[in-house]
């Protein structure tokens, strides 16, 4: 029985991810890097404060309408142009792609020196952009 088990929730799973994107954003919805500025520089640690407007902030998972959570895209092209399937199943999580599933607004994140570039990215309640992706502009910060 542990056998069809397991391979039922991974449908079920992939089911929720494939229905999660028609989410749609808010009209007017924006988010934005609020402390940072394109051709900063700044020392390690860096701290990054996220800024939304036109909608809420929820936890991964809560599904509640005009709502998601953000990703901070790291050093990678723009939402879009990166990982296949990124804008249908949802963001990978990794050093690229950094999940603030708990409702997170801001993290401190020790940078190595040189340019790094950032996006936010809002997420629905399974990691996967609305419909209208909600992102911010690519920056580019210097660490010394």
């Amino acid at each position: 029985m542990k056998s069809f088990v397991t391979p039922l929730v991974a449908v079920v799973m992939m089911a929720g991810a494939a229905l999660a994107q028609d989410t749609p954003a808010p009209e007017g919805a924006a988010v934005y890097f609020v402390n940072l500025e394109d051709g900063a520089t700044v020392s390690s640690p860096v701290t990054i404060i996220f800024g939304l407007e036109g909608m809420g902030v929820a936890p991964a998972g809560t599904e509640k309408e005009n709502t998601g959570h953000h990703h901070l895209l790291l050093n990678r092209p723009p939402l879009g142009e990166g990982e296949e399937g990124e804008l249908e199943y949802g963001l990978p999580a990794d050093d690229n792609h950094i999940h603030f599933g708990g409702g997170q607004t801001q993290v401190t994140l020790d940078l190595p020196a040189g340019q790094h570039t950032m996006q936010l990215v809002m997420g629905d309640l399974n990691h996967v952009p609305h419909i209208d992706p909600v992102t911010s502009e690519v920056i580019t910060i210097t660490v010394e």
